[in-house]
């Protein structure tokens, strides 16, 4: 079997999905030249590698693109893939897959929908990134979703025929870059408590921060580090109660940085009020750090509440803070989650794991080998329905 592996910017996903494809069968990964670079490196030499011309479109769409979009389509036909395999995430997508049809199509979708705050009515930009989910929706033979919550609104609200949704588990790619910069023996001083990730409404950060005079009535030393960037901060720091208690970092975090934030943290918090999934969550499995989580989208479908950390209600600020007082209070059921949370990560949420569902849908696709070939994701046929209905 073949595989043709495109994406327009999800690297380090697509690079380990690659990666981990090419153990079993021949894959072609596309990759655009905006950035790449910096992740060349880590892909697998087995993997055939197509960097295609993309600097200067910057997603927009016209007839400048068109030379870039017969690239793609020249390399994957060289490939002559079984498969294309996609991610959803640029609106070059809806003439792309217009001319990729004749192949079985297969779609990754991140989010399945914009976020609130997000999706400006009229807009252009919204206006495409809907055309391009629609598109996205609509033309492939197979869609992948990081979540049930997630294939069930694919499903009732879209419309998509059941058998053309599967689930698999985010994964671990977020974790990657960051733990090379993993430092020995680096542990939290305190109490800390880290909210992670692009600052935008819809990740209630506000919420958080209403928690924090009951967090610090119950863990007085208690540290809230708040590290990332998006929407003007100031509104956030008007609503601080206890400023004091409170570290930012309000700028795009290095990875290397990332990495001594995740270790110093006792916790890690997701206080989000609307999601699909998150990267933050096995980037915390991977520093062997528990979780607090609201019970959104379908981040409660990769925590065990209770043995990785907490699930609470959104908009609750004294949920979430009587969560985060009890394993700040209880460094040994820290540990303890952090390093289930770890095994979690390593056995559910791996790339052998996400490898099983993958090869057997391409199969589904794929025509049928000659005779005395066997498919690719013959030995996994059996198992991958328990990745779908367990993620």
């Amino acid at each position: 079997m073949r595989v043709a592996c495109l994406t327009f910017w999800f690297y380090d996903y697509t690079i380990q999905m690659a990666n981990e494809l090419a153990r079993h069968t021949d894959v072609l990964l596309l990759l655009p030249d905006y950035k790449s670079e910096e992740y060349l490196d880590t892909i697998d030499g087995k993997v055939k590698v197509h960097i295609f011309g993309y600097s200067g479109h910057a997603g927009r769409l016209g007839p400048s693109c068109y030379p870039m979009l017969r690239e793609i389509v020249a390399a994957i036909d060289e490939f002559e893939p079984d498969v294309v395999h996609f991610q959803v995430n640029n609106p070059l997508l809806c003439p792309l897959l217009l001319m990729l049809r004749k192949y079985p199509l297969v779609a990754t979708f991140h989010d399945i929908e914009p976020h609130p705050g997000e999706d400006r009515l009229l807009d252009i930009g919204s206006l495409l990134y809907r055309l391009t989910l629609l598109m996205s929706r609509v033309l492939p033979d197979r869609i992948f979703v990081h979540g049930r919550a997630l294939k069930e609104v694919l499903i009732e609200k879209y419309r998509i025929p059941e058998q053309k949704v599967r689930v698999i588990p985010i994964g671990e790619h977020e974790v990657t870059p960051f733990i090379k910069f993993e430092q020995e023996g680096l542990e939290p001083d305190g109490p800390r408590v880290l909210f992670f990730g692009r600052i935008h409404r819809y990740k209630g950060l506000e919420c958080l921060i209403r928690a924090e005079p009951l967090i610090t009535q119950e863990v007085p030393d208690v540290r809230i580090v708040i590290a990332g960037t998006g929407e003007d901060f100031g509104r956030y720091e008007e609503m601080m109660a206890g400023r004091d208690a409170f570290e930012v970092y309000n700028y795009r975090i290095p990875y290397e940085e990332g990495a001594r934030l995740f270790q110093q943290a006792s916790v890690v918090v997701l206080p989000y009020i609307e999601a699909s999934q998150s990267g933050v969550i096995p980037t915390a499995y991977g520093f062997k750090r528990p979780v607090v989580v609201t019970d959104v989208g379908s981040l409660p479908e990769v925590v065990d509440d209770g043995k990785t950390g907490y699930i609470v209600p959104p908009r609750d600020p004294a949920a979430l803070a009587d969560a985060v007082a009890r394993l700040l209070k209880d460094p040994a059921a820290c540990r303890r989650m952090g390093e289930q949370g770890y095994v979690k990560l390593k056995t559910d949420m791996a790339w052998p794991t996400i490898a099983r569902s993958l090869l057997a849908v391409y199969s589904e696709l794929a025509p049928a080998p000659e005779r005395g070939e066997s498919p690719a994701g013959e030995a996994f046929a059996e198992t991958a329905p328990i990745a779908d209905k367990e993620q």
